[in-house]
């Protein structure tokens, strides 16, 4: 990994990481308080925003790979930094919550179908034992799956974060879909009163819609960044034999 390396005149180095599962700024202080105490490292800051970690360095003699296997030790995978590498990370992410938002939409409003006969066999209407257990089954036909499915991108968020001794944001939420989840079906079996499967499918539809719209304005805030950076294009005057004066891109420099 020392080929990633970008070396300074004076001795010092820095290294460029795509780190991703990052979402606030809790994951920022541990990502950029254990970075920092790594041997070499001299400072750290990480843009949330693109997910770029720049990583200062004492030396060309740090391993980076010592700082990839901590930061995957927190339950935060990173690689080389890479512009286009990054956009496609994006856009599949960006794809993967539009997925789940669409899955959690259909099985709030389908298991909400199922529970909406239940709720009004509590208000002494006519719905025997055997009908609100048949409607609770269809519930949970309908609204695990879609749980599950929908439930996966916090899923494994909080699975990486458990595994690494910590816990993040979505740790709860995971804790309570599943519990959720277990007594409903629990009570479906034993033919008991209430079940939850449209409660939990909708709280994941409400969590994907707002973490969907944290993914667009990032994008936006990406896309503003750039638009700043194009119009700060670095050009030279370069001057002729004849004294005549004229711009040129940096890169056109030999």
């Amino acid at each position: 990994m020392s080929a990633f390396l970008r070396r300074q005149d004076d001795g010092r180095a820095r290294l460029d990481l795509l780190v991703t599962g990052a979402r606030c700024a809790g994951c920022i202080s541990k990502i950029e308080r254990e970075v920092s105490r790594l041997p070499g490292v001299d400072s750290v800051r990480l843009n949330l925003s693109t997910g770029r970690l720049a990583i200062g360095l004492t030396s060309a003699n740090v391993d980076p790979g010592r700082i990839i296997s901590a930061l995957d030790r927190l339950g935060y995978p990173a690689t080389p930094f890479d512009p286009g590498a990054a956009l496609i990370q994006r856009d599949r992410e960006g794809r993967r919550l539009i997925l789940a938002l669409a899955v959690a939409g259909f099985g709030a409003m389908n298991a909400m179908m199922f529970s909406v006969p239940i709720w009004a066999g509590l208000f002494d209407q006519e719905l025997g034992p055997a009908t609100r257990s048949l409607m609770m089954w269809m519930s949970a036909i309908v609204g695990a799956p879609c749980a599950i499915f929908a439930g996966m991108p916090f899923f494994q968020s909080a699975w990486r974060s458990l595994r690494a001794g910590r816990a993040n944001m979505d740790v709860p939420i995971s804790v309570g879909v599943i519990l959720t989840l277990a007594i409903s079906f629990s009570e479906t079996i034993l033919n008991g009163r209430d079940a939850y499967f449209d409660a939990a499918v909708s709280l994941l539809f409400l969590l994907l819609i707002g973490r969907w719209l944290d993914h667009v304005l990032r994008a936006r805030a990406r896309s503003a960044a750039g638009d700043l950076l194009a119009l700060q294009a670095p050009a030279a005057c370069v001057v002729d034999g004849q004294g005549r004066e004229r711009s040129v891109p940096l890169g056109d420099l030999r």
